[in-house]
């Protein structure tokens, strides 16, 4: 479905919402590329997700958040130091690898027994995540193997025999992906460099040290 990203259409959330909650999978929009969001706490929908893109269960997913008090509320309280860094650079492409709660379907950590989230600078995902709840997954709209992408036509075309539902808001920025910062561990690791340089991230820490 077609959503105007200035003035989405409620039913439309809601809409997605419903679908996530009931198992399905769900194509949304984020700061940088489409992503697949499921419930990451339902180990069917989180198995469905890994078949749909082919993807091999040792790898973990990434989750969004309508903010971090939700965050707090299903997935844990925010160390000092991953605090400072939320209230840095989120909303935005900084992904926090934290202690995932036992509830989580396994497959989201993929036995790591952490799990990244991060609270996206997109409305509609914020806004899809409120509806929903609970952090939704955000692992990228693609097969695995394939590029990501910014276009929801690529996406239709390559999963849609397998989404239940799409919000196409058309092109997403883009860009590269969210930088992936460890604070499980001290000091902090850098895991996947992205969108915020690690430069920025120890600045942020040496800062409020």
């Amino acid at each position: 479905m077609f959503v105007d990203p200035k003035a989405p259409q409620l039913d439309a959330i809601q809409e997605a919402a419903t679908w996530i909650r009931g198992g399905g999978i769900v194509a949304i929009p984020t700061d940088t590329l489409y992503g697949l969001a499921v419930n990451p706490f339902d180990p069917g929908a989180v198995d469905r997700l890994f078949a749909a893109k082919g993807r091999p269960d040792t790898r973990a997913l990434p989750l969004v958040a309508a903010d971090a008090a939700q965050i707090e509320a299903h997935i844990g309280p925010l160390s000092p130091t991953a605090g400072r860094l939320a209230r840095r650079f989120w909303p935005g492409p900084l992904t926090l690898l934290l202690r995932a709660p036992v509830a989580l379907a396994r497959g989201v950590t993929a036995g790591t027994g952490r799990v990244g989230v991060r609270v996206p600078d997109d409305h509609i995902a914020r806004a899809v995540a409120a509806a929903v709840g609970t952090p939704v997954t955000a692992t990228s709209a693609n097969l695995t193997g394939d590029a990501a992408t910014s276009d929801p036509d690529v996406v239709e075309r390559s999963l849609g025999h397998a989404v239940d539902f799409l919000l196409d808001t058309g092109y997403t920025p883009g860009g590269p992906p969210s930088t992936i910062i460890d604070v499980t561990a001290e000091p902090p690791e850098l895991i996947r460099a992205g969108a915020i340089s690690w430069d920025e991230v120890q600045a942020c820490l040496r800062h409020h040290g």
